[in-house]
């Protein structure tokens, strides 16, 4: 069986990076992680990346604080495409992505945000769902663009707010939605990898 190459990127924790790295581990999603990339040096995802034996780097941001420098853009592709990445998965990488990535990996870049996209792109999303009075929310799972949080919604999963919520609870039962969603939706581009390539 072809397994799905796939880089991903994170900025902070890896809770998600690491539910794919065990849903790979376990053999119920037919990809392989290549490579684990963060633009911060001691971003605990890389530590994730590294109790799963997958390789990792540090890529320099430049600086801008919400975007990379052309140039360590263009080196993200560089590494990426060294590394044999079909899909590029983004998981807490807080970052927009321009033209080099963009072009070079055109729809093979999915992100996952803590809310029914279109409501609530940036921050702490599921905070802006509480402060509006939302009865659910939920997380995406969507194609990147050079927008924040705003490219094709490929798959969401509904969360509802509970009466007593705070915004600590509610984030906590997204991210298991997040964990359940996002390895379901890379095995749905795997089988299409294995059937005809992305």
């Amino acid at each position: 069986m072809k397994r799905l190459p796939i880089g991903i990127l994170g900025s902070g924790k890896g809770s998600n990076c690491q539910a794919i790295l065990e849903r790979i581990g376990s053999g119920d999603l037919a990809a392989e992680a290549r490579v684990v990339i963060s633009d911060v040096l001691d971003a605990p995802i890389l530590a994730v990346a590294r109790k799963f034996f997958v390789a990792n780097a540090y890529l320099p941001a430049g600086q801008f604080r919400t975007r990379l420098e052309p140039d360590s853009e263009a080196e993200l592709v560089n590494m990426l495409r060294e590394s044999g990445v079909d899909l590029v998965v983004l998981a807490g990488f807080m970052r927009v992505l321009h033209a080099p990535m963009l072009k070079a990996f055109r729809r093979r870049i999915i992100n996952i945000h803590p809310s029914l996209l279109p409501k609530f792109p940036g921050l702490e999303a599921w905070k802006q769902a509480l402060a509006a009075g939302e009865k659910v929310t939920g997380c995406s799972v969507h194609y990147v663009d050079d927008k924040v949080d705003h490219g094709q919604i490929i798959a969401q999963r509904e969360v509802p707010i509970l009466s007593g919520d705070t915004p600590e609870t509610l984030h906590a039962r997204i991210q298991v939605a997040e964990r359940e969603l996002y390895p379901a939706v890379i095995a749905e581009f795997s089988e299409r990898y294995q059937t005809a390539g992305l």
